[in-house]
């Protein structure tokens, strides 16, 4: 008999999504502006932004995904989930409870592992969740980068915001890298880091979710590039829309 999918209504609770914002204002939000010095630009590109939605960031170091979750606007953080290794930080009670707590995170099953959750109850989350109107994070470089560069981006999300029918909204993160590189155990304080919040993108009729893709690094690239959350594309473009500046 097949094993009962996980549930995903408490990604829907009101009162789980106070408590991470509390958690966020008195906790998190303090801590990293304090490790590090953040600049956040682009909070306008995201206004009226609703519903589900995939959120992709370049990925520079281990700073990230907290960076994520306690410096940009509630807006998009306060029902943002995170896949998370089933076998890993699932395996026990006490870490799942963490991770959920301060990233909202939702088991992600890893092929060859079979500890954390039963094989099958954490099957097709990120679509579950994004067509209950979750939005999500993803890092579709899988690891951090090494250098500093960006690496290969893989098309899974571009995949899934073409078949779900959401956006994706890219991040720009830049500084990540030197605040905390390879190897490190603890980030350099005082660190001065920027994140640039892009403009939703939406996959055009007909393309590929590589062509997809390619244009979100595209937008990544230029905003790290011209650090800013408003870049204009050799061609007088924004890489967002297209459309000309």
């Amino acid at each position: 008999m097949a094993e009962p999918l996980e549930p995903i209504d408490r990604y829907l609770d009101e009162g789980r999504m106070r408590r991470r914002r509390r958690v966020r204002k008195l906790v998190t939000r303090p801590v990293i502006s304090t490790v590090v010095r953040p600049t956040v630009l682009g909070e306008e590109n995201i206004e009226g932004l609703k519903g589900a939605f995939i959120l992709v960031p370049n990925h520079s170091s281990h700073l990230d995904a907290p960076m994520v979750f306690s410096l940009l606007p509630d807006s998009l953080t306060e029902r943002l989930a995170t896949g998370a290794a089933a076998d890993y930080f699932y395996r026990r009670k006490g870490i799942s409870a963490l991770t959920s707590l301060f990233f909202n995170s939702y088991p992600i099953e890893r092929a060859g592992h079979r500890r954390g959750k039963e094989r099958g109850q954490a099957a097709g989350m990120t679509g579950r969740l994004l067509r209950a109107g979750v939005p999500i994070l993803v890092f579709p470089e899988g690891s951090r980068s090494r250098n500093g560069e960006i690496g290969a981006f893989k098309p899974g999300a571009a995949a899934l915001s073409l078949k779900v029918g959401v956006p994706i909204v890219p991040i720009a993160m830049a500084g990540g890298h030197e605040a905390m590189p390879v190897g490190s155990v603890f980030p350099k304080v005082g660190s001065e880091v920027f994140l640039f919040i892009g403009a939703p993108m939406y996959g055009k009729e007909g393309e590929s979710a590589e062509e997809f893709m390619a244009r979100v690094v595209q937008a990544i690239t230029l905003m790290l590039e011209q650090r800013s959350a408003h870049p204009i594309d050799d061609d007088g473009t924004s890489p967002f829309t297209g459309e000309i500046l």
